[in-house]
């Protein structure tokens, strides 16, 4: 297993789940999403090569449109 936190909540995750995973677990749309990975953005074509590491910090932010 492997322990991250997600946008400041703990998760826990099984060990080689990667940021598509994440985002995936979370029920969100990955094409709403943009991830960040240790403070630094992942483009999403790198998403699924992205492994979450334990003590990762993952912050994800999703695009809301309107007008």
């Amino acid at each position: 297993m492997v322990s991250a936190t997600v946008n400041g909540e703990p998760r826990t995750f099984v060990s080689g789940t990667t940021l598509l995973g994440v985002v995936q677990s979370l029920g969100l749309e990955p094409a709403r999403v943009a991830v960040e990975l240790d403070r630094h953005i992942v483009k999403r074509e790198h998403w699924e090569q992205t492994p979450v590491e334990s003590g990762a910090g993952i912050e994800i932010v999703m695009f809301v449109g309107g007008g």
